[in-house]
């Protein structure tokens, strides 16, 4: 039996850290942004119509969904290597936008290049992650990735806090840190070898008769299925998160001290929750247990925690119960299985391709939602958390009802079941 000091394995898990260090790069770069709109709100004097659109084009919404949509197709026609390396330079230019930005335009342009480098990066990362993991490990090795998208708001947040006095130059330097990491990522990237699934599946499509990856046949009955299951679960769990932006600072202010301190306690240790759940009960038992029955524990208990809000008044322990409820449930929920079972229900030469076009559909809608939050919030909070609540109840519905069971099964034999449904 393996262990984690085979040099195969130590191999594995490497590789997986520098593909899965895109999601620090995703969330790190969404938390960072947020922290700088105020600053910049006032040294440029920035109308709230600006920000949203800076919002809604950023690497949380719109920008990153085209990125998906562009970089998953290069990915399944040229490679997982070319993608995941060389986008980080990218991904560098545009933050150094950012590092530099003297006025609204180059905020605009630099969060736009962010947010392309940040969606063409995610299917290659996720593709590859899912490729080069052990049969009965996708999930511990998924998981992984989950980690380091909830580490980067964690590092960044203190660092804004910790930076605070230094005011705009305090931003310019997480997003300076960001930008290094990128760089940095790149040359550690460049040791890694092509997927040897993907090579390979370009290898057999030269057959007369083998399967092509073909852009149309994404849109056969049988994975367009999978795209419209994957994306309605998916899609609903990000509007509320999306959302959770704006009502958590609220939950903040309600029930006590407002102070910049405690909102980055409090957000840090949602963050750590999350974490706990992905690494105790997600990578534990995501590959042996009913991943249907998992996923509809997760979603159960969102739905629970956001209810909480709807009923209730809001008091200091009913906010804590919420927040304990809400991270520890998201830690083994959508977001995990989202990346999972994205690169478990396509075959290889088209696997990157769905992640790009579902990626994109959610964080593109996600960019128009973000238009009406505001209007949203302004109809009392009551109604909001009802909205919310509904969001999470649709996407474990759709998800326990169509989740599949390939728990234990190997990515060959994933595949073989595909063609032999074809």
């Amino acid at each position: 039996m393996a262990t984690i000091a085979d040099p195969a394995e130590r191999n594995d898990w490497k590789n997986t850290i520098l593909a899965g260090l895109a999601n620090y790069i995703d969330a790190g770069s969404i938390v960072a942004g947020a922290g700088a709109l105020a600053l910049w709100m006032e040294a440029y004097r920035m109308s709230p119509g600006l920000v949203g659109l800076i919002a809604a084009l950023g690497p949380n919404a719109i920008s990153a969904g085209l990125g998906a949509l562009i970089g998953g197709r290069l990915c399944d026609l040229f490679g997982r290597k070319r993608i995941y390396q060389y986008d980080m330079l990218f991904y560098a230019f545009g933050m150094l936008w950012l590092v530099f930005a003297v006025n609204v335009w180059m905020i605009v342009v630099g969060f736009f290049l962010v947010g392309l480098a940040v969606g063409a990066d995610i299917p290659a990362s996720w593709s590859l992650i899912a490729e080069n993991a052990p049969k009965g490990g996708r999930g511990k090795h998924s998981g992984v990735a989950q980690l380091l998208w909830y580490l980067g708001p964690v590092v960044v947040l203190l660092m804004l806090l910790v930076l605070t006095p230094l005011g705009l130059l305090g931003a310019r330097i997480v997003f300076g840190h960001l930008a290094v990491l990128a760089i940095l990522l790149t040359f550690l990237r460049s040791n890694m070898h092509e997927s040897e699934r993907w090579l390979e599946a370009q290898d057999r499509a030269e057959a007369p008769a083998a399967p092509k990856g073909r852009w149309r046949d994404l849109f056969t009955r049988q994975h367009f299925g999978a795209m419209a299951f994957l994306t309605g679960m998916y899609l609903f769990w990000n509007l509320w998160a999306g959302t959770n932006g704006f009502f958590f600072p609220y939950i903040l202010r309600t029930v006590g001290d407002q102070s910049q301190t405690t909102a980055v306690a409090v957000q840090t240790l949602s963050f750590a929750i999350g974490m706990f759940s992905i690494a105790f009960v997600f990578m534990r038992i995501s590959d042996r247990v009913n991943q249907r029955l998992l996923f509809l524990v997760s979603a159960i208990i969102q739905v629970v925690g956001m209810a909480l809000l709807a009923l209730f008044p809001l008091t200091l322990p009913l906010a804590i119960v919420h927040v304990f409820l809400m991270a520890f449930g998201q830690g083994f929920g959508a977001q995990c299985f989202f990346q999972l079972w994205s690169a478990e229900m396509f075959p290889t030469l088209l696997r990157s391709t769905a992640q790009g076009v579902m990626f994109a559909v959610v964080r593109i809608t996600l960019g128009f939602w973000s238009f009406f939050v505001p209007i949203l919030t302004a109809t009392g909070f009551s109604t909001l958390a009802w909205i919310l609540t509904g969001f999470l109840f649709l996407s474990g519905l759709i998800g326990f009802v169509w989740a599949p069971r390939n728990e234990g099964k190997s990515l060959d034999e994933l595949e073989d079941a595909l063609h032999a449904r074809a």
